[in-house]
């Protein structure tokens, strides 16, 4: 493994374990690696970070065991909900739930979160990534639509209208991971064929819109262009086009197509095309490097700011396309590395800076503090990895 991309891993997961709370879950960290109790604990942030434990624990770092062996007593108690099923969005210090709807997106990310828990060995997780995945397939999945719908309330009686790219990518990248912790047969094979359906209609959406990602969608998929015209730095749903899930589809295009027996011949150079548009939408379009955020349907860009997860996914997005075989892409690499170490990696306080403004300063119109060190670690772990099996499950065989 290479030497400074793994002691970034290493100094990312020191960051991460700051978060650990004795409440239950794990905090919000601010720029110092502090936690900052005026936020709640999302079910998100305990999700990523316990995905991170277990990439830990698989590298033998100090401390991930532990911590992950706390996310996942976290997914089983004050997160559950054991009178409905599922898993509360947000809860407060006090282990209330300040948000009970159940979304898809947040369950894609604890099945992600119990995948890794598997692969690093926590016998716990077991149990609850069979629950997870059936609540996934019972409640989200839409055979009609062959999608995911996006959220609940606390019942699971009343299914909001909206629908969202996000939580189907999200889901897609579930799926693969479950499947490779499940091993061969029927569950696993089924998981993969809804995550190829996925991606394959994703593809044909953004075929339709020149290659640009549609992210928001009425309840009948119809694409909602204009959603959020008000709220262009909205951290979830933002107006237009968001280079940074262009490029995690990328990624994900080429993993479920180097994974699934059956998969269309020509999604690789889907993923080709998919790289091509992100990059020359939002790659220093102002005059100054950096992914914009978001751009209009004509690649005009709407948000400036620099985030860092977009680098990380692009960073992603580069391994893959060069993992396929479809190019080399070491000068990418080489670039999307660059300006992380200039920008992004902060050497003393830790981890990466969440956001930057259009002339790479620090800012926070979208994001405040470092809650998440998840993208950032898998970028530094990828590229000494094959295409498939994921993350969790290649490195549980090293």
């Amino acid at each position: 493994m290479n030497d400074w991309r793994y002691d970034q891993a290493r100094g990312l997961l020191d960051f991460a374990l700051n978060s650990v709370v004795e409440e239950g879950g794990f905090g919000w960290l601010d720029d110092e690696g502090e936690i900052d109790r005026t936020w709640g604990r999302p079910l998100w942030l305990t999700c990523q970070m316990t995905r991170a434990a277990g990439l830990g624990t698989l590298l033998g770092h100090p401390g991930c065991r532990e911590a992950l062996d706390h996310g996942v007593a976290s997914l089983a108690t004050i997160f559950h909900d054991d009178e409905y099923s599922g898993w509360y969005t947000l809860i407060d210090w006090d282990d209330e739930p300040t948000d009970d709807t159940k979304a898809a997106y947040w369950h894609a990310l604890v099945i992600l979160a119990l995948s890794s828990a598997v692969a690093a060995g926590c016998d716990e997780a077991s149990p609850l990534l069979t629950e997870a995945l059936r609540i996934s397939t019972a409640r989200f999945w839409d055979e009609n639509d062959r999608m995911v719908v996006d959220q609940w309330d606390r019942t699971f009686d009343h299914l909001d209208s909206y629908r969202g790219g996000s939580a189907n990518l999200a889901t897609v990248e579930a799926y693969l991971s479950a499947a490779d912790v499940l091993g061969p047969g029927s569950t696993a094979n089924e998981l993969r064929a809804r995550a190829l359906d996925m991606t394959v209609r994703v593809l044909g959406e953004a075929r339709a819109d020149k290659w640009r990602v549609p992210q928001h969608f009425d309840a009948r998929w119809i694409p909602r262009r204009e959603y959020n015209r008000d709220k262009p730095r909205d951290r979830l749903r933002p107006y237009g086009v968001t280079s940074g899930l262009g490029l995690k589809w990328v990624c994900l295009t080429l993993q479920v197509w180097a994974s699934t027996p059956g998969a269309p011949a020509w999604m690789p150079d889907a993923a080709m095309t998919l790289y091509d548009r992100a990059v020359t939408d939002s790659w220093a379009v102002d005059g100054h490097d950096g992914f914009v955020y978001t751009v209009d349907w004509d690649g005009t860009p709407v948000a400036h700011e620099r985030l860092g997860w977009v680098v990380a996914e692009a960073i992603g997005a580069a391994w893959a396309v060069d993992r396929a075989g479809l190019a080399d892409m070491s000068a990418d690499l080489n670039r999307w590395w660059t300006y992380a170490d200039t920008y992004l990696i902060d050497p003393k306080n830790g981890s990466w800076r969440s956001e930057l403004d259009r002339f790479n300063r620090p800012s926070s119109a979208v994001w405040t503090g470092r809650p998440d060190v998840y993208p950032a670690l898998q970028a530094t772990l990828l590229q000494e990895l094959p295409l498939t099996p994921s993350m969790a499950s290649s490195l549980a065989r090293m």
